[in-house]
Formats: C-alpha cells, structure tokens, sequence
C-alpha cells in the first residue's frame, strides 16, 4: 500500500525523476502543488507542457529556440567571424551575463565519453564544420565545460579545426576543473573568456 494517495504518489514519483531530486525533495515539491490553488497549477502544468511544445532547436547554432533561428542567430549586431563552442545550452548564459562576447555560438549536445558511447557523431560536429564552408569565421573558442569529456572533446576539436586554418582558443581556467559553466560566476566567466588561450 503507497503511502500517500495515488495521484500525489504518481506526483512524488516523478518529481524524483528530475536531476538532483531525491524523496524528500520530491515530497516537498508535490505537497506544494498540494496546497497551491488549481490557478497556480494550471499554469505550472501549461509552463511544462508550453516547453515541450513550443521549443526546439535553432537550426544554425542548435541553441533552444521557439523559431527555426535563436536570438543569437538572428540578431545583425553578433558578431559572425567568432563562434563560441559549448556542450550544452545553459552554458550560453555564463558567458552572456560577461557582456564582452558579441560572437555566435554552437551547442554540441554533449561532450565525447566513449565510457558511456558518445563519439564525434552523437555531438553536433557535423554542423559546426558545414557553418565554417561559408569562410566568415576566423574564431573558434572552445568553452566546453573543464571536466575530462569537456576537455577531451576540446582536444579533439582542436586537432580537427587546426588544419582549416582558423585561430583556435581555449577559455582560460578560471574556471574551477571538474565543474559545469553553469556554475560560474560572471566575474570567473569574464576572467575565463579574456584570458583564453591557443590550442
């Protein structure tokens, strides 16, 4: 027998099922659903649902988008020689809130990790080769994450794009080894993009 009723259990459960939520967690969360007014509710499940929905990927830079094109893509003022590679698209925002990187981006999806079987075709690579036919970009700065798989793929980034003929950078260790961006604080993020590096 469940210890609570059936659709707050069902509730419970699927809390648990998001990153970083554990039992206790997910009881509070539900029991907050609980106690707030079906108006609150609605528009909790219509923001969940409006997510699934309405978002996909911008088919430029692979950045959550509404349209076919992100912000970043559309907007004339970027500057379009200088593409910022991440792994995923919240590490945008610790860069962004530095307000000194005008550049494009490309979201790779990932980091490589043969342990868990993520090689250069499960990532965004492809993509990100075919924007560099047009000859407008003379940047690469790699910034993803500096845990092993972020390095690793910036390594294998590196070898890849050293022979095009572009500058290839590498953000400056500002930021603390074996954590996310999305962690940083705007002052190690401002830090990490000035002093980034040849690779």
């Amino acid at each position: 027998m469940p210890d609570f009723a059936g659709p707050l259990e069902r509730l419970i459960v699927e809390f648990k099922r998001l990153p970083g939520i554990g039992q206790k967690s997910a009881q509070r969360l539900a029991f907050h659903v609980l106690r707030a007014s079906r108006e609150d509710a609605e528009r909790f499940a219509h923001a969940v649902l409006d997510v699934k929905e309405k978002l996909g990927l911008c088919a430029l830079c692979h950045n959550i988008s509404e349209g076919d094109l992100c912000p970043y893509c559309t907007n004339p003022g970027r500057d379009q020689s200088k593409i910022c590679v991440v792994d995923e698209p919240h590490s945008i925002l610790p860069i962004e809130v530095t307000r000194s990187y005008e550049g494009l981006y490309h979201v790779l999806h990932g980091a490589l990790s043969p342990l868990r079987g993520i090689g250069p075709e499960q990532l965004k690579i492809k993509t990100l080769l075919e924007r560099l036919a047009s000859g407008s970009v003379s940047e690469i700065i790699l910034a993803t994450s500096p845990t092993v798989e972020g390095e690793a793929t910036a390594v294998y980034l590196a070898r890849l794009l050293k022979p095009v003929g572009l500058r290839v950078t590498r953000i400056a260790m500002g930021i603390p080894a074996g954590t996310d961006l999305e962690f940083a604080d705007e002052v190690t993020m401002l830090k990490s993009l000035e002093n980034r590096r040849e690779v």
